[in-house]
């Protein structure tokens, strides 16, 4: 899809929703636990002063993730409520 783009280019404040996951096993299954699945709404809500890591909202839940990581999870890009 043309609006897809990895979570780490998420501006603060924005919601996205998870696409797709395009990383290794080892780091995907720790992903879906914290619940980066399909269809699920994350929004960055702040990043640390030198930008990594950064803070998303997933499920309710606030998971700080690395850029490396965060640029794994492919997004679509939502209008916030």
């Amino acid at each position: 899809m043309e609006n897809r783009k990895s979570l780490v280019r998420v501006p603060v404040g924005k919601t996205a929703r998870v696409a797709r996951l395009d990383t290794d096993e080892s780091i995907r299954a720790r992903l879906l636990d914290m619940g980066f699945t399909r269809g699920a709404a994350a929004t960055c809500l702040f990043e640390s002063p030198g930008g990594d890591p950064r803070a998303y909202l997933i499920r309710g839940a606030v998971v700080a993730l690395r850029g490396r990581d965060a640029a794994t999870i492919l997004v679509e890009e939502t209008e916030n409520p």
